[in-house]
């Protein structure tokens, strides 16, 4: 279905870009990955899209806080792959803190990563989207992009941004070829939640499993947790002929969170 696209999803080295990468290089896009950690590691990830997948599959670390190396992430795309097809925005950091007693570097971090990324990243890639006459823009928001919790000031400010920007971009380009729209996931139990999980289960002396419940069953009513592998399908229906109209909105994958 994606035999002959090229897609770059940023903060894919582990967790949700990691399940969009390989939801894609499954559907025959060449990728280009993003994120941090252990170089041998990524390596490993990249060389196994490659021959799982039978797709190219490259890296690129770009510090997604700099809007120059944002930019320098799909020019070397461009060069390398020749193209940029999709573009997933999905690198995001947390901090959970009053907002009287939320350290404004901290701030600075989670708005230049999870939302200005974004603009830079897009803003690069649209040209060459333009010029194709095609293009699937996809940021990854989050169930907080439209709702808020306690203690989240940045993060939540941040997805709510995303979600605004996704919604003008999408009208910019409506006539283009190229569609944009926002991912908004819940509870996805990557290696992060469960580290959250794990805290919690000690700190009530509890079973891991009974503090997954704890968790989930505070915000998401169907009390499951969602994929990264749901995840990259969904990105894949957005990359689709049946979303080519779907364009500038959000699409809650949440267990019904924001539904009440």
């Amino acid at each position: 279905m994606l035999k002959g696209r090229t897609a770059i999803v940023t903060g894919s080295t582990s967790g949700i870009g990691l399940g969009i990468a390989r939801s894609l290089a499954a559907k025959g896009a060449d990728i280009m990955l993003n994120g941090f950690g252990d170089a041998a590691e990524i390596e490993a990830i990249r060389a196994g899209l490659e021959a799982e997948f039978k797709v190219r599959a490259l890296y690129n670390g770009a510090d997604l806080s700099k809007a120059d190396q944002c930019e320098a992430l799909v020019k070397d795309a461009e060069t390398r792959l020749g193209r940029v097809d999709i573009l997933v925005n999905n690198a995001g950091i947390q901090h959970v803190a009053p907002i009287d007693e939320f350290p404004p570097e901290r701030w600075d971090a989670v708005i230049a990563i999870n939302l200005s990324s974004a603009f830079h990243t897009i803003r690069a890639a649209l040209p060459g989207m333009k010029a194709l006459g095609w293009g699937r823009l996809i940021n990854v928001a989050s169930a907080h992009g439209l709702v808020a919790s306690v203690n989240k000031a940045a993060y939540v400010a941040a997805k709510h941004g995303l979600i605004g920007m996704t919604k003008v971009v999408g009208l910019e380009c409506a006539e283009t070829g190229i569609t944009c729209n926002a991912i908004c996931p819940g509870w996805v139990l990557t290696p992060l939640v469960q580290k959250q999980i794990d805290a919690r289960a000690a700190a009530q002396g509890v079973s891991v499993a009974d503090a997954g419940r704890d968790l989930l069953s505070e915000k998401q009513p169907s009390k499951r947790f969602t994929t990264p592998e749901q995840l990259g399908d969904t990105a894949v229906f957005l990359c689709s002929d049946a979303a080519s109209n779907i364009t500038g909105t959000q699409l809650a994958v949440d267990g019904g969170w924001t539904a009440q």
